[in-house]
């Protein structure tokens, strides 16, 4: 999740699809790599985790959706960065309120708890 709050740092909006384009690019992603589906072959993976990324920072009021599809960062989101953490994960996330709720609500409507990092 840090890269993607980097990448928003510049405080543009930004669209998810830019953002995977960039940080794909960032980390020498193949064309394979890409291409590479998840079980249920609906989605590429680093696709997938870009969505949950955005999805956790955002409810960690980190970035905001601007439109559909678009997001920018928010004074918190900068306030972390500022502080130079080594990682984002979830166990990072929990420090924010409205992130422990979305769990809240996560965990009881999917029976899931989403500890993983």
């Amino acid at each position: 999740m840090l890269p993607l709050l980097k990448f928003a740092s510049d405080k543009k909006e930004h669209s998810l699809r830019e953002a995977v384009d960039q940080l794909a690019s960032k980390f020498e992603l193949t064309e394979e790599d890409m291409k590479e589906m998840l079980p249920s072959g609906q989605q590429a993976v680093f696709v997938n985790r870009m969505g949950w990324a955005r999805t956790y920072l955002k409810q960690a009021c980190l970035i905001e959706p601007t439109r559909r599809g678009y997001f920018r960062i928010t004074e918190r989101g900068l306030d972390v960065l500022s502080k130079n953490p080594d990682k984002i994960n979830v166990k990072f996330l929990d420090q924010f309120e409205e992130f422990r709720e979305f769990r809240k609500r996560r965990k009881k409507d999917t029976g899931k708890d989403d500890d993983n990092d």
